[in-house]
């Protein structure tokens, strides 16, 4: 255990942003999930509405440092390509 209360409040501070941090990534992951739900179902529509909701998701994520730029990229890419293929 820390002695320093410097070190005590980092700790803190850590937990705390574990527990944020799991949440936003888990709300992003229920956003890809209805995407490949719908596009699973053959709902072309559907599924470009749910990739409309995910992308700005996807996007928050970057920018609070839960997910990579690109990775959030080819997420979105991947899923649009599939999105793509269903008509086809």
């Amino acid at each position: 255990m820390a002695n320093h209360t410097a070190t005590k409040k980092s700790i803190r501070k850590n937990a705390q942003r574990t527990v944020v941090n799991t949440q936003r990534r888990s709300r992003i992951r229920t956003f890809i999930r209805k995407v490949e739900k719908a596009i699973e179902a053959n709902d072309k529509k559907g599924a470009a509405e749910a990739l409309k909701a995910a992308q700005p998701e996807l996007m928050r994520g970057v920018t609070k440092g839960i997910v990579k730029k690109n990775t959030a990229a080819r997420k979105i890419s991947r899923l649009s390509a599939r999105i793509k293929s269903i008509a086809a």
